[in-house]
């Protein structure tokens, strides 16, 4: 590897790192809001899940849903709780009992220091439900809906700067599918309403729901078509799993990621080709992570529970190294992914899970999703890399060093996040870097497990966890690193002072 402080690809944005919580299973109730934990706050949500989330610098959290949003009347989740109604989610054929709605959530992201991405309704409503809701969240006073905020005890506005215009409306499984022509005119429609309102804010229109949708790129054409002028980024969504047990091919597959990325970009260029526009449309992954685990077993759930135990993956330690190589991917798209949230935070498909009323602990994929949030703020830049190549069942020249070099010029601090997909060889990375003369290395923590399907669980927490014990070094201009076989790597540097 070579890298040159002066080869920069861009800025990363701190929202890049965000990630999601949807009234889905118990990402709400028994996750975050647990008001019979002993460690709950004042207003029910547990501190001890609250520090997890702060260990990570979550920045972003998109909010209600996800499928949820699509049939959610947000009235329902404000006001006094005793007067709210129950309904019945056809998302996830859960009762939903509204005790947390939108501002006790943004009360919450508050204590995290991290903003909110929130979801409208263009499943079942529309344009009058949104620009409603924008008008509760963000107007200061002396209208309906902001005096009713302000009644409801929360006398300064959220300021919520960033709006989803619905969630993966192109689904069969959405409440309200639309086409892209339909999606594209009402997301044209409701944008145009909410910036009467609020001109600062941004918004996200919705792209395909995955890289295989029989309408991809088609979709994402027609809704710019509409759209484009009226909105800030397009959605991606992805899940990736290891159902066929083959290692080597379930690594390689966040090539399938960079791939979705470079293709939904030329679609948004083509659009702005076609439109001779200036603008150039970013990206916003608002859904990505490791699913597959409890596929089967959550289609035999009983319906209409109130927080059954839904979507609950124990994430294994090669499940850790594909959400690194993912991340690697977003930023390495960093000039045009400017937003992503792993989806989701807590008990759902996520990197935190909860007994309710009992403990909480860090799954294996927390600690690549830490490391990048932590230390991945920065710069990104575009290193030479030559590595050895695998072929697999579905992909070829697969590099074995995945890797991404972001430098903090503020800190003066050099970070090379690294997942070395061999299943047997080691790599020894060697890399240039006399561009950063008296340059040192202060870190090199290694995730690594000879047992690839070894978890952390409620009784054993720590069995898949990072250790500071590589042995990266510079030597007159090079850093010299071994990287054991299917590893995670962060190799830190830092500017020394005589």
């Amino acid at each position: 590897m070579i890298i040159d402080k002066e080869y920069k690809l861009a800025e990363v944005d701190s929202r890049i790192f965000g990630s999601f919580i949807e009234h889905l299973g118990r990402a709400v109730y028994g996750g975050i809001f647990d008001p019979g934990h002993p460690s709950a706050d004042e207003y029910g949500f547990r501190q001890d899940v609250t520090a997890m989330i702060q260990e990570i610098g979550v920045p972003i959290i998109r909010y209600p849903g996800g499928n949820f949003v699509s049939g959610y009347n947000w009235e329902d989740g404000v006001g006094p709780v005793k007067d709210r109604p129950k309904r019945l989610d056809l998302a996830w054929r859960a009762t939903e009992p509204n005790e947390v709605g939108t501002n006790e959530f943004m009360r919450w992201a508050k204590t995290l220091n991290a903003d909110v991405m929130m979801a409208v309704n263009l499943g079942t409503r529309g344009v009058d439900a949104a620009r409603n809701l924008l008008e509760y969240c963000n107007h200061p006073s002396g209208s309906y809906y902001s005096d009713l905020r302000i009644s409801h005890g929360f006398t300064k506005p959220h300021g919520i700067k960033t709006w989803c215009l619905g969630n993966e409306m192109d689904g069969s499984w959405q409440v309200g599918q639309k086409t892209a022509v339909e999606y594209g005119r009402l997301a044209s429609e409701t944008a145009k309403a909410m910036r009467l309102i609020d001109p600062s804010i941004e918004l996200v229109a919705c792209g395909s729901s995955f890289r295989s949708m029989p309408t991809y790129a088609e979709w994402e054409a027609t809704v710019l078509d509409h759209t484009y002028e009226q909105v800030d980024y397009l959605s991606l969504h992805t899940y990736y799993g290891n159902a066929d047990n083959d290692i080597a091919n379930y690594l390689a597959k966040s090539l399938d990621m960079d791939y979705f990325i470079k293709e939904v970009i030329a679609v948004c260029d083509y659009i702005k080709a076609k439109k001779r526009s200036k603008k150039t449309m970013n990206l916003s992954f608002d859904e990505w992570n490791v699913w597959f685990h409890t596929i089967e077993s959550d289609m035999k759930i009983e319906p209409w529970q109130v927080a059954s135990s839904q979507l609950e993956d124990t994430y294994t330690f090669e499940d850790a190294l594909m959400v690194g190589s993912m991340l690697i991917t977003l930023l390495r798209n960093a000039d045009r992914v400017k937003i992503a949230c792993l989806a989701q935070l807590v008990n759902a498909i996520a990197p935190i899970m909860t007994v309710t009323g009992g403990p909480a602990w860090r799954q294996s994929i927390f600690y690549p999703y830490m490391h990048a949030s932590v230390y991945g703020r920065g710069t990104v830049l575009r290193p030479i890399v030559v590595s050895p190549l695998y072929d697999s069942k579905e992909y070829t020249d697969v590099p074995m060093l995945d890797s991404v070099v972001v430098y903090n010029e503020e800190t003066e601090e050099l970070v090379i996040f690294a997942v070395n997909k061999s299943l047997e060889d080691s790599l020894l990375l060697e890399c240039d870097i006399r561009g950063f003369e008296d340059y040192r290395v202060i870190q090199h923590s290694i995730l690594e497990n000879g047992n690839v399907k070894a978890v952390n669980n409620v009784y054993q927490q720590d069995a898949v966890i990072p250790h500071d014990g590589g042995d990266a070094k510079v030597v007159e201009g090079w850093i010299h690193a071994s990287l054991p076989n299917l590893s995670w790597n962060m190799i830190r540097l830092q500017k020394t002072f005589a």
